[in-house]
């Protein structure tokens, strides 16, 4: 049986890399389960399907193409505009400002950047809400990748050719594991950050899973209370 590599630390880490829904806000808030209805309908009006029928196809296309609008794109001829207009109009208010958060952001040494397979307009309005959104150079989101999700390789790489980020002084932080493995390949710091398990979430069982995965170095419920640890 081989042992569990040792974890990486962030004694050279420069960059903060961060995801930001599920991850930069707590998973039991179900905010995505508000984009995940929208989806719902928007595959079911598309293909003209019934409800039950178009989540079926909506979480089959999620787990094989990264996200389920690459499937619609793909296989449907979607076109991305309007599939994110609509998919990303939901009510942001259970979103409250979090400052503890943002001072633990700030205090962190170097950049500070997202990576999302949502859009910009849907970071700038869950940041905002946040009260975080100052603490952050720059948004790399779908577009920026092309309509190329993570977890593809190749979003990875466009994203740090253009940040200029070297993937050996940087961290990821992230709240799907099967997004962390490519980093962690590239040589990133990664944290997985999950559900608290006393709160009630809405989430797929395979989204889940992977907290024991060698590409995870760290896993964590509380991130503002992790960010702070590491200024100790």
């Amino acid at each position: 049986m081989t042992d569990r590599p040792v974890p990486r630390d962030f004694a050279d880490v420069e960059t903060w890399v961060f995801d930001l829904d599920n991850t930069l806000y707590p998973h039991h808030l179900n905010l995505w389960q508000q984009v995940d209805v929208r989806i719902r309908d928007f595959v079911a009006a598309w293909l003209k399907v019934s409800p039950e029928e178009a989540f079926r196809i909506q979480k089959d296309y999620y787990r094989r193409y990264g996200t389920t609008m690459r499937g619609m794109m793909l296989e449907h001829g979607v076109h991305a505009d309007d599939y994110l207009a609509y998919v990303h109009e939901i009510d942001h208010s259970p979103l409250e400002p979090n400052p503890a958060m943002g001072d633990a952001i700030a205090a962190l040494p170097g950049r500070k950047l997202i990576l999302t397979n949502g859009s910009v307009a849907h970071a700038g309005k869950v940041l905002a809400r946040l009260g975080i959104s100052h603490h952050f150079e720059a948004v790399f989101d779908i577009i920026a990748a092309e309509l190329e999700p993570k977890p593809a390789p190749q979003t990875y790489h466009r994203f740090l050719q253009r940040h200029g980020v070297d993937p050996l002084r940087a961290a990821m932080f992230e709240d799907l594991a099967r997004n962390l493995a490519v980093p962690h390949q590239l040589g990133m710091t990664t944290v997985l950050v999950v559900p608290d398990d006393s709160k009630e979430v809405v989430r797929e069982d395979w989204e889940l899973e992977g907290r024991d995965a060698a590409h995870v170095d760290h896993v964590t419920e509380d991130l503002t209370g992790f960010l702070r640890a590491l200024q100790r």
